[in-house]
């Protein structure tokens, strides 16, 4: 039987046809991945699922039923939860405040006891680990989105779909979802999953649809398909992985840390030097380090012990822009906090950072004709899904919205170019572009210093990589000494003998 049937479904946003009469149907209790790039479509087929938005035409039939969804409300009654991107958590509420709110146990008067009973007999019966009376503000992200999980199943969902569930998890934390969807699976419910990463979709589905602008283009059981064909239905394309090709790095120091000290538990401080003409690759769990080395370098966090240098020059009392003027480049880990303002239009964000250029302001106005010309011919490089450059950035899907930034980053020539995590949350067409610019940045001589939690991403593109636990380097080699194994072992505390920086 099908739990979901989505029928000729149209939503439009302006002259953006978001739907373009869909057709998508999950049967009852499967893992089903609804696979795509950004902004093709499949969270807005989902949050009409969801109630949050309206369809302009087509119907919906849950079960068998036609049903009408003008909420949330309605979803759930229905027996359909959401687990959206970007939590819905109040940070310094408990688990069990967040999970009961809105829905607490007791009729008139709440019955904590009845509440923490009902929460905890799912946490054992979907093996998930998790305290009930820690406040959401010190989880990690993984335990959010278990917290996530643990509110539709409490509201009583039986149809569960999750957007994008492993765009900002840990390798460890993705197997540990894994194994809770299976689980939920087998329990009975069934599950879609929004994603487009490919070894995931394969890893984790029964069934796959791919929609692509805004349409289906593809069907599947999971068992009939798989990467190569999956790659070529979402991009209309084949798609390749980019390699870099290794060579000896004989540039100049571009990047210099000395004796840098990342975390105050760290036994030991951080050396690390990058090269013109390399791409220096931080692997290593979320964690340990990456997001202080990240700081220290831009300019968001205080160097308390050692120094770094950029071209030569000690930066640890600069500024940000004083920094950015000596040519860095800077893709942030947290786009949202670091890179962009939501509510600014495309071309404003594409000012950002590069108020004072000359090419863009001149006896104190804005060059709007300079700032729209550059921000239209990055949006087209990078074949960015917009409406126009006066649609608010917080309007593109994550993906969309780092191609804008990665295209202002790396129209202004730097000479060093700080890149975190750089395709989280991009399809695999925008990471093959992401990753062919920073190996032609890498061949204009520019020196790049790539953290990302993705291994596969850090040996395919690195000259040389270190790699981070607790706060340490446990080893910096050349990419090629040791397999993707021995790199694991590293990053979880071996120790590689005799590395340089």
């Amino acid at each position: 039987m099908d739990a979901i049937k989505m029928q000729g479904i149209v939503k439009c946003f302006g002259p953006v046809r978001a739907n373009d009469g869909i057709d998508f149907t999950v049967k009852q209790q499967e893992i089903h991945c609804l696979l795509g790039e950004n902004g093709t479509g499949k969270s807005t087929l989902m949050n009409i699922l969801f109630g949050l938005y309206h369809p302009d035409e087509g119907e919906i039939f849950i079960h068998g039923k036609k049903a009408a969804i003008a909420n949330p409300n309605d979803a759930y009654a229905l027996g359909i939860g959401m687990v959206h991107q970007h939590f819905m958590l109040v940070n310094q509420l408990t688990v069990l405040e967040n999970i009961i709110i809105g829905k607490e146990q007791g009729g008139l008067f709440l019955d904590p006891k009845k509440c923490e009973e009902k929460v905890s007999e799912l946490i054992n019966r979907f093996g998930f680990q998790i305290d009930l009376h820690e406040k959401v503000v010190n989880l990690s992200v993984g335990m959010r989105q278990r917290v996530e999980i643990l509110k539709t199943l409490y509201r009583g969902a039986d149809i569960i779909i999750l957007d994008e569930p492993t765009a900002v998890l840990t390798p460890q934390e993705v197997e540990e979802l894994f194994k809770i969807l299976r689980q939920l699976k087998k329990d009975g419910k069934t599950i879609v999953f929004i994603t487009h990463k490919l070894n995931e979709t394969m890893s984790l589905s029964d069934r796959i649809t791919v929609i692509r602008k805004g349409k289906v283009v593809f069907r599947c059981r999971t068992a009939d398909t798989d990467e190569k064909e999956l790659a070529t239905q979402m991009v209309g394309r084949s798609v390749e992985t980019v390699v870099a090709k290794k060579g000896t790095v004989s540039g100049e120091a571009v990047l210099e840390l000395k004796n840098v000290r990342l975390q105050d538990k760290a036994q030991e401080t951080v050396s690390l030097t990058v090269h013109a003409g390399e791409i220096l690759g931080i692997a290593g769990v979320d964690g340990n380090g990456q997001q202080e080395l990240e700081a220290m370098i831009v300019g968001n966090q205080k160097v308390k012990e050692g120094s770094i240098l950029i071209h030569g020059t000690p930066v640890e009392k600069m500024s940000v822009k004083e920094r950015k003027k000596l040519g860095l480049g800077y893709i942030p880990s947290d786009r949202h906090k670091n890179a962009m303002v939501s509510s600014f239009s495309i071309a404003e964000n594409f000012l950002l950072g590069y108020q004072d250029n000359l090419e863009y302001c001149r006896h104190g106005f804005i060059r709007f004709d300079a700032l729209r010309k550059d921000a239209g011919e990055q949006v087209e490089k990078f074949e960015t899904r917009l409406a126009g450059l006066d649609q608010e950035i917080g309007q593109l899907s994550g993906g969309n919205q780092q191609k804008v930034i990665f295209g202002r980053e790396t129209s202004h020539d730097p000479g060093f170019m700080l890149v975190a995590q750089p395709v989280r949350g991009l399809d695999i067409g925008a990471i093959e572009k992401v990753h062919k610019t920073l190996l032609e940045l890498k061949e204009q001589g520019k020196a790049i210093l790539l953290i990302s939690a993705e291994l596969s991403e850090v040996m395919n593109l690195s000259d040389r990589i270190a790699v981070l636990y607790e706060g340490e380097v446990s080893a910096q080699f050349a990419n090629g000494e040791y397999t993707k194994e021995e790199i694991g072992l590293f990053m979880t505390g071996k120790r590689a003998g005799g590395a340089k920086g």
